[in-house]
C-alpha cells in the first residue's frame, strides 16, 4: 500500500505550538509527499472529511484518536496514533519514535488491523402514545455508555439481547464495549481485558447495587437493547448515553438504545511486532 497523501489531526492541547505536527509535515514534504494539518476542533475535522488522504496521523492521546475515528468512519482511511499524552493503548508511536515511524510508513513496513466498531441507535418514546421514533445514530470504536445525568440517584435499566429480556439492573450505569474498548472505561469498572482483534461485545454494569452482577461477554452477532426503566415509585429517570466520550444524548424513562456490531471498521496502522500482552504489561506497570 503506497502512502502519498497524508492528513495530520492535532490535539492542540497536546501539541501546543504545532512543533510535532510541523516536524512531520516538513519530513513528509522533503520525501515528496503531500501533507495537510488539521486541528481536532469539530469544524476543522468536518472539513478534513473531504480531504483525499492515504493515511491519517493522529497527534494526541487515545481520546483524540477515538474522536477522529468517529468523524472519519465513512472514509475508511487507516489511522496511526502518535501518543503525546500519558497512558495510551491505541496510539502506536511515542513522540521519540516519530521519525522512524514516518520512514516505515514511506517504506511500506507496516500492517493494518481492522478493529470492529459498534453502532448505537437512540429510540425515544413519543410524549403521547406508545409508538417509538428514531432520533440519533452514532458509531463507537471503544464503547457506548449509559450513565446518570445530574442527580446522584442510581439508574434502573433493563437489558435485552436479541429481543429477549435478560436482566434488570440498579447501579450507576452500563458500558457496552468492543475488544478495543476493553482497556478503557470497561477495565476501570472491573470488566475483563480482551485482545483487540477478537470479535465480541462486552456488557459491564457500573457499580451495580448487587453482589452477584458481573460482565457479560456476547457474540459480535448479538443485538443489544438497553431500556431506561421507571425510577423509585414510578418516577421518570433522566440519564444520558455517550459514544466514545463524545457529545452525550439525553434519555428518560421509556427510551432505549439499540446496539449492534457496525458494518464499518476502524483501520489501525501497526508498525510494531510487540504483542498486545506485552503492551498491556508495560502500560500496567508504568
Amino acid at each position: 500500500m503506497d502512502m502519498e497523501h497524508f492528513l495530520i489531526v492535532v490535539n492542540r492541547h497536546k501539541d501546543t505550538n504545532l512543533e510535532t505536527a510541523g516536524f512531520i509535515k516538513e519530513y513528509l514534504e522533503k520525501h515528496h509527499k503531500t501533507c495537510r494539518i488539521c486541528l481536532q476542533e469539530e469544524e476543522s475535522l468536518q472539513a478534513a472529511k473531504q480531504v483525499n488522504a492515504d493515511c491519517v496521523l493522529v497527534l494526541g492521546g487515545d481520546g483524540t484518536l477515538l474522536k477522529t475515528a468517529g468523524e472519519m468512519v465513512h472514509r475508511e482511511t487507516p489511522l496511526l496514533g502518535i501518543n503525546l499524552g500519558t497512558l495510551g493503548y491505541l496510539a502506536e508511536v511515542e513522540k521519540n519514535g516519530v521519525e522512524d515511524a514516518l520512514r516505515r510508513l514511506i517504506d511500506g513496513s507496516f500492517e493494518v488491523e481492522k478493529r470492529m466498531m459498534l453502532t448505537g441507535r437512540v429510540i425515544r418514546q413519543k410524549a403521547s402514545g406508545g409508538d417509538k421514533i428514531r432520533q440519533e445514530e452514532a458509531f463507537a470504536l471503544n464503547d457506548i455508555t449509559i450513565t446518570r445525568s445530574g442527580s446522584l440517584r442510581i439508574i434502573k435499566y433493563q437489558l435485552y439481547v436479541n429481543g429477549l429480556f435478560l436482566n434488570s439492573y440498579d447501579g450507576d450505569g452500563v458500558i457496552v464495549c468492543t475488544p478495543t474498548g476493553s482497556t478503557g472505561y470497561n477495565m476501570s469498572a472491573g470488566g475483563p481485558v480482551v485482545e483487540p482483534k477478537a470479535e465480541l461485545i462486552l456488557v459491564t454494569p457500573v457499580c451495580p447495587h448487587t453482589l452477584n452482577t458481573r460482565s457479560i461477554i456476547l457474540s459480535a452477532k448479538d443485538r443489544i437493547a438497553i431500556e431506561v426503566a421507571p425510577g423509585r415509585e414510578g418516577s421518570v429517570q433522566q440519564v444520558e448515553v455517550n459514544f466514545d466520550g463524545g457529545r452525550p444524548f439525553a434519555l428518560s424513562t421509556g427510551d432505549r438504545v439499540e446496539i449492534e456490531r457496525a458494518c464499518r471498521t476502524t483501520d489501525i496502522i501497526k508498525l510494531n511486532k510487540v504483542s498486545f500482552l506485552e503492551v498491556l504489561h508495560k502500560k500496567m506497570n508504568d
